[in-house]
């Protein structure tokens, strides 16, 4: 029950560096303000706040979040506008107005799902739309002015701020991923393809803030963050300490006390005795590049510990 509070209460890690969160917030500063220039001037400081509340959180994707599907140019521009339609629409066709809204809100969410423009704030300008007198007095202008001409100022400042920083650059396909096309690991070697994860992806039959090629980019920063963290099989010799580096009681070390030495790496194995920590006594085989994943470094004993070997 602790670790469900726990994680209700803590949710996810967000490990962005210091300066990222500085930059979504100065990005959302310069994006509120102009949001905020520009409804003032068209519906008035007290109408104004009701449809700010909706560009706040775009302001929340678009520089906290610039490479999530649900902030590029499309489904902020169509979510917004194509919202603010079905909100006036509804106003105007139905004359309960508490109706009118949860049909706004409704129609909108579904409209964006077909037409592929799903933005959530999206549904908080359908909300205003049916609701806000000042909305209602424009009419279809309040499409137009402000909410058009807000999310094209927030859509430039996006572009132009994200632009100086280029693992922020924005729409995303303007990012740096960190793996030149030169530095990507084929799809061969990583065993799935962007279209296996595009096929992974609509197989869930739910939403998923990711995109395919993201998944494959950050797959390929995982194996070659584990190749440069983990021995090769030409490290692992007899007579050697391994351990896989774990915590806790997971945390195991293994001696290599004979191989076969072959050519073929399908028969060249070795035998191995865990002399510490997790299954400690117990013995096995298996191919050297197979215990090459395993090992995490070389260790060697020293008094009652074990110490990290950096030269291998």
């Amino acid at each position: 029950m602790r670790l469900v509070l726990k994680a209700f209460v803590t949710g996810e890690t967000m490990p962005a560096s210091h300066i990222e969160r500085l930059l979504s917030g100065v990005g959302s500063l310069l994006a509120i303000a102009a949001v905020f220039w520009i409804s003032t001037a068209a519906l008035g400081t007290d109408h104004a706040l009701l449809l700010i509340a909706s560009m706040g959180a775009s302001a929340v994707l678009l520089f906290a979040l610039p490479h999530s599907p649900l902030s590029q140019p499309w489904p902020v521009l169509g979510g917004h506008v194509i919202a603010a339609l079905i909100g006036i629409t509804c106003y105007q066709q139905i004359p309960h107005i508490i109706v009118a809204a949860a049909v706004a809100v409704a129609g909108a969410i579904v409209v964006m799902y077909y037409l592929r423009c799903l933005h959530p704030p999206g549904g908080a300008t359908a909300l205003a739309a049916a609701t806000s007198g000042a909305a209602h007095q424009l009419g279809y202008q309040f499409v137009l002015t402000p909410v058009l001409l807000n999310v094209l100022g927030m859509l430039a400042i996006a572009i132009g701020f994200n632009y100086f920083f280029p693992w922020r650059r924005y729409p995303a396909v303007l990012a740096h991923s960190g793996i030149s096309p030169d530095e990507e690991v084929p799809d061969a070697e990583l065993g799935i393809s962007t279209e296996d994860l595009s096929f992974a992806l609509r197989r869930m039959e739910s939403f998923i803030d990711v995109s395919a090629q993201d998944l494959t980019e950050i797959y390929a920063l995982a194996l070659q963050h584990a190749r440069d963290t983990h021995l090769q099989p030409v490290h692992i010799r007899p007579g050697q300490y391994y351990s896989n580096g774990r915590s806790g009681e997971s945390w195991s070390v293994r001696h290599i006390v004979d191989e076969s030495g072959a050519t073929d790496p399908d028969k060249d194995k070795v035998i191995y005795r865990v002399v510490a920590g997790h299954d400690r006594r117990s013995s096995g085989t298996c191919t050297r590049a197979e215990f090459a994943r395993w090992a995490k470094y070389q260790v060697s004993r020293n008094e009652n510990s074990w110490n990290r070997v950096d030269d291998v």
